[in-house]
């Protein structure tokens, strides 16, 4: 099997109850004939402009993060030094959206943040990556979120201490009336979980605009603050921990077998696996008299077929056919295994915000109609680069990067 195939985009047209407008993601007509047989030049071109008159919409987290590099996190009651400091925005709705507009995507953000110091050096950060952030919301008083966070040279991993944001974002911040200017002409809406009754209140109403949505289902969040969101997402990416918490089943495909089937209205969930790659069950259209599988077998059937010698990110696909997991629901779809790129140990400096370069790059993928075998290994890729650098955004690449091109010359 090929460890990518180039596919048109497999989702179909999504319903509209009024003229077709910028607001929807996938459209009806056919491609043009000559679409495969352009020069590479020209097919990036084509995907870059398409990338720049779609709409991405991000509702949730903004923070200034400090970062301090150490050669071993500190035991109890040590003094240490720092290696390095460094002071740039965060926060997950932040991080994607600036991956997704270095990508060349056109970004808007919903967010808090306070009239202090920290709230300004964020959005001033915001405007320079391109973000529109004219519906950020500004309280008057109180404190911008902010994150220490800990880099330990020596693991490769960093520990997060963050302090809230004070009044926090509440749904009475944007009245309904006011909250059709930042859904105008959005073509995908992402959602990162936090503030989530402000995160449902723009869900419900992107949902009323048939606008697809986007949830990211961190494993820190509860149960009441993620189970609606879930239930309006028409795509679910989530960290590797998030399956078992949210399923209590313990093998990965298992358990993203349960989140389609607890969530029908989602076209797929992926979960990241950090050096490990990721894992997407994609959920398909077909009739149910055919013969089911243990999703977990699909999955060790596709293990040999990885290249593992390959340094860049790559992916393998199942056919589509009938799952079945731990209980007796089924469903019909597919089963693909993307992975990681290789960093040679001297390169990889930072882990902060992959997860937020994945999904940037997966909003991208999404509003350019990637085929899933290409958008996995290229998000995987977007969040490889991100790791040479401190911090979340200063690493993340520019759609100009050659390191890219290898996913952005060919069709989608």
């Amino acid at each position: 099997m090929s460890p990518l195939r180039y596919l048109s985009s497999p989702y179909p047209p999504l319903p509209s109850a009024a003229p077709r407008r910028r607001g929807s993601l996938h459209s009806s007509a056919p491609p043009p004939r000559n679409r495969l047989s352009a020069p590479p030049g020209a097919r990036a071109a084509a995907v870059h402009a398409l990338a720049a008159n779609r709409v991405v919409l991000g509702c949730g987290l903004v923070t200034l993060d400090y970062l301090a590099t150490v050669d071993a996190y500190p035991r109890p009651d040590d003094k240490i030094r720092s290696g390095e400091l460094q002071i740039s925005g965060g926060g997950n709705a932040g991080n994607a959206l600036t991956g997704a507009a270095r990508l060349g995507l056109n970004t808007r953000l919903i967010s808090k943040v306070a009239n202090d110091k920290i709230g300004g050096t964020v959005l001033s950060e915001l405007e320079e990556a391109g973000i529109d952030v004219s519906h950020v919301i500004i309280s008057d008083g109180g404190n911008t979120t902010f994150v220490y966070v800990i880099i330990d040279k020596k693991t490769k991993t960093r520990t997060c201490i963050i302090t809230s944001g004070y009044p926090p974002m509440v749904p009475g911040d944007i009245s309904m009336s006011n909250l059709s200017a930042p859904l105008q002409d959005v073509n995908l809406l992402y959602l990162d979980g936090y503030s989530h009754e402000m995160a449902l209140s723009v869900g419900k109403q992107a949902d009323l605009m048939k606008i697809p949505i986007l949830v990211d289902a961190e494993p820190e969040r509860t149960k009441t603050e993620l189970e609606s969101l879930l239930g309006l997402a028409s795509y679910i990416v989530c960290s590797g921990k998030f399956p078992e918490k949210w399923t209590s089943i313990s093998c990965i495909p298992s358990a993203l077998l349960e989140i389609l089937v607890q969530y029908p209205r989602a076209r797929f969930v992926i979960a990241t696996l950090g050096e490990n790659g990721c894992m997407m069950l994609e959920r398909g259209t077909g009739y149910s008299g055919i013969d089911t599988v243990d999703v977990n077998s699909v999955a060790e059937s596709l293990r040999p077929q990885v290249h593992k010698d390959e340094s860049l990110p790559t992916c393998v696909s199942s056919k589509f056919m009938r799952l079945s997991g731990r209980g007796h629901e089924t469903i019909y779809g597919r089963l693909l295994t993307g992975t990681a790129e290789k960093i040679p140990a001297p390169e990889l400096v930072d882990t902060t915000g992959c997860g937020d370069a994945f999904i940037g790059a997966v909003l991208y993928g999404l509003c350019t109609d990637m085929a899933p075998e290409k958008m996995l290994p290229f998000a995987c890729q977007v969040a490889g680069i991100k790791c040479r650098a401190i911090g979340a955004r200063t690493g993340l690449p520019w759609q100009s990067d050659a390191r890219l091109s290898k996913y952005l010359r060919e069709a989608p």
